[in-house]
């Protein structure tokens, strides 16, 4: 589920990299288990609704997904461009105003008005599926659609499919974000992750922005020859549509929708060691609350060029435990890590695996009561163009500075009481929502410090029952 101007635009990223993946591997243009779990074979031949083939060749695929945006812009683009196909009508929402960069709009607004009409295609798409594993919600956190009809969405999933996980991918606002309201979206947003979501993958603008700036100067050095690898999903788009002119921010999406590929290559493809996405959650979730988890990529710079050598695979576990790799800025090394999981995706052993973890485990803090706290992933088919890659996942107290410096944003703006009429204006919105939302961001802070102290302090744990209250 894609959600504002950020989300579809992730999204589409994320379908055009799948199909290019999925491509690559199924030469013959069968519609096998691998496209099934995250595309339909539709039979449009005849107009109308078409039925689903589940096996044979590919008629017409249909990606699971539903595109909400509350400007049409982005989804028109979509509809205009080489992926008009894979997403039909009945599998879009748009209005033309937008939310002005307002959460209440998105949330209380669009979200009341929206409501069944988001239910009804929720439950369609749904219904399409033998087997529904889990949602992904994809938004930004400081617009107003992503952050404020986004949380509606994933309060929505909740009501209507209580026993099936949800996954959230929220990307932050920079601090020197052009959206003055950013910080109340955000925390306003926060309020609905802490309390409905299972799984949140917190990405950074600004770590996305110094990822690209690095690639663009190893590229630009001449260090790595000046030619671009066209297949080098990580860093372009070029191969797929040519005529368009990239956008600013198509490499930054290119990164997340990486990170989606690799976090759902287990669902997608074969692999000696197959993790079913809902293992995350119950894997790397020790606490309800503390449910965002930390990722890094890898590799990302090796893709700048044709000439770079496939580094080794010990350099690549190095790398993911790396800031420079992170999608956060954050330090975890410092940090208490409550779990880790590594999807690792091309020709890698078991023994690789376990080599590395041992020879990492020393330099990484694990929680007294969660020493084994490890999950791992094998799927067998790389990213295209590559040997293989590795995404990291960590559940690690690091996270908290990102959201102090949330906080104090937010803070700055609410002490002056600066721009709250835009948001008191809207039907069902009061000024305890805000100080609802500051302090539950402050109760999320406040557990990570009591998990930091253990840290610090001694080996018994007396705070854990505590939090999982």
């Amino acid at each position: 589920v894609a959600v504002g101007q950020c989300g579809n635009q992730v999204g589409c990223r994320f379908w055009d990299l799948a199909l290019r993946e999925h491509a690559a591997v199924n030469k013959k243009g069968i519609y096998d288990e691998a496209l099934s779990s995250f595309f339909r074979n539709v039979d449009t031949r005849n107009g109308g609704d078409g039925r689903d083939i589940s096996k044979g060749k590919i008629c017409s695929l249909k990606a699971r997904a539903l595109l909400i945006d509350m400007e049409e812009g982005v989804v028109n683009e979509i509809l205009q461009g080489p992926l008009r196909d894979v997403f039909d009508s009945k599998q879009l929402i748009t209005d033309v105003s937008g939310s002005g960069n307002n959460w209440a709009v998105g949330h209380k607004l669009y979200g009341y008005q929206y409501r069944e009409n988001i239910v009804e295609k929720l439950r369609k798409t749904a219904e399409h599926c033998d087997c529904l594993q889990c949602f992904f919600i994809i938004h930004s956190m400081g617009g107003g659609t992503g952050s404020g009809l986004g949380t509606f969405v994933l309060n929505l999933l909740e009501d209507e499919f209580p026993e099936v996980y949800r996954f959230v991918t929220s990307v932050y606002p920079s601090g020197e974000d052009d959206v003055i309201t950013s910080p109340y979206n955000s925390v306003l947003a926060m309020k609905e992750l802490n309390e409905h979501a299972d799984c949140v993958l917190p990405i950074e603008n600004e770590s996305l922005f110094d990822i690209v700036n690095k690639i663009q100067q190893m590229v630009n050095s001449g260090k790595l020859g000046s030619i671009v690898k066209q297949n080098s999903l990580v860093t372009s788009s070029a191969s797929s549509t040519k005529t368009v002119q990239e956008k600013p921010f198509d490499a930054m999406n290119n990164i997340i929708a990486n990170l989606l590929l690799n976090l759902t290559s287990s669902a997608r493809f074969e692999g000696s060691l197959n993790m079913d996405l809902n293992e995350i959650s119950m894997n790397l979730v020790p606490f309800p609350r503390l449910h965002y988890l930390v990722s890094s990529l890898t590799p990302l710079y090796t893709l700048a060029d044709v000439n770079v050598p496939a580094r080794r695979l010990d350099q690549m576990f190095s790398d993911a435990f790396s800031r420079d790799h992170q999608l956060i800025q954050a330090d975890p090394k410092r940090s208490l890590y409550l779990a880790c999981a590594l999807l690792v995706r091309g020709n890698v052993q078991i023994s690789d695996l376990r080599r590395n973890i041992e020879r990492l485990k020393p330099s990484m803090n694990f929680v007294s009561w969660n020493q084994e706290g490890w999950k791992t992933g094998l799927c067998s088919v790389p990213p295209v163009g590559h040997s293989h890659s590795l995404l990291a996942l960590a559940n690690n107290t690091c996270v908290k500075p990102t959201f102090m410096e949330l906080k104090d944003r937010f803070m700055r703006l609410y002490k002056k009481k600066a721009h709250l009429h835009h948001y008191l204006h809207i039907d069902g919105m009061e000024q305890s929502c805000f100080s609802e939302a500051i302090s539950s961001l402050s109760d999320l802070i406040e557990e990570y410090n009591e998990l930091d102290a253990i840290k610090s302090g001694p080996g018994i744990d007396p705070a854990r029952l505590k939090i999982a209250v």
